[in-house]
């Protein structure tokens, strides 16, 4: 390991080098933290959420790590949209199979994301999702749609998932499989306001969203904790990853007048142009949360009739 610039480090991750915060959380705790000392951030509410979830040490594709990746301070917001099925199934792998809210309509999301203290340090992230069915689902999904507009259990794939600093690309991309590149992303989430700007190559905007912020609503430890699970490909072979969410501070609401969302030139604005989006029905902001994101795992699919 060799300095880099005064403020900066760099780590060797998966045969690959990046450069971290110095001193920062993984400068100093290489996935092992101190809750102790992390409790004494202002900016973290407890851990007593993640004194009850044991790291344990697993090999990898970016070599042995430890998991679940902790998220001690963040901040989300998500705009779920309804989109035609036949738009939504030409974008999806065939083992693949949208959650239509009626036949023939599915959701999308576009997402955002601030993480202020976690174990890879602070990182902003942007995300065009699909709700899909469960793997190997038989059902008509009406209950996992119901959950799903709860953001209680989603599961999801992936279109574009662009993120702000390096080991947060090498990790996500190599280690996890998902479609991830490093971008100027600006996130700031507030109880009123709610801004994102995504960069595109050219220094212009791929994506922004400007809204008010839907009322929120306090909770205590524990008390709402919900999942996502994403599928990703890895050297061919599928896997589900698990995201725990820890909501403090969140709110909802159904209209969309104070939202603004601008499509610009980019990949994300092309993924979500390709979904052909008709109307938002939904609005989710998380003003103060905590997750915990787990290594992938193998899984079986079984691929959807033609």
């Amino acid at each position: 390991m060799s300095s880099t610039q005064n403020d900066t480090v760099t780590v060797g991750l998966g045969g690959r080098q990046v450069t971290v915060p110095k001193n920062g959380l993984y400068d100093r705790y290489r996935m092992d933290p101190d809750f102790d000392a992390i409790a004494r951030d202002p900016r973290v509410s407890g851990v007593d959420f993640f004194r009850k979830l044991p790291k344990i040490k697993v090999d990898s594709p970016i070599g042995p790590t430890l998991t679940p990746n902790f998220y001690y301070a963040l901040a989300t917001a998500r705009l779920t949209m309804l989109a035609p099925a036949r738009a939504i199934r030409a974008r999806l792998p065939e083992e693949l199979s949208p959650l239509e809210i009626v036949p023939g309509l599915g959701l999308v999301s576009v997402m955002f994301f601030r993480y202020d203290v976690c174990d890879i340090d602070f990182y902003t992230e942007a995300a065009i999702g699909i709700a899909v069915k469960p793997a190997r689902h038989g059902g008509l999904g009406f209950f996992d749609l119901v959950s799903g507009l709860k953001n209680e259990h989603l599961h999801s794939y992936v279109l574009s998932l662009p993120v702000s600093t390096e080991i947060a690309q090498v990790r996500g991309h190599d280690g996890y499989g998902f479609p991830k590149w490093v971008t100027g992303i600006d996130v700031d989430i507030d109880h009123r306001r709610t801004t994102a700007r995504v960069t595109n190559d050219a220094g212009g905007v791929d994506l922004s969203l400007l809204a008010d912020t839907p009322a929120q609503r306090s909770y205590v430890s524990g008390e709402r904790v919900g999942s996502l699970t994403s599928y990703t490909t890895i050297d061919g072979a599928w896997h589900s990853t698990l995201n725990q969410t820890h909501v403090l501070s969140a709110g909802t609401t159904r209209g969309t007048r104070g939202i603004t969302l601008q499509l610009g030139e980019g990949r994300m604005s092309d993924d979500l142009r390709s979904l052909k989006p008709k109307r938002t029905i939904q609005f989710d902001v998380m003003t103060e949360g905590q997750a915990a994101l787990h290594m992938p795992v193998p899984i079986s699919v079984q691929s959807r009739g033609k």
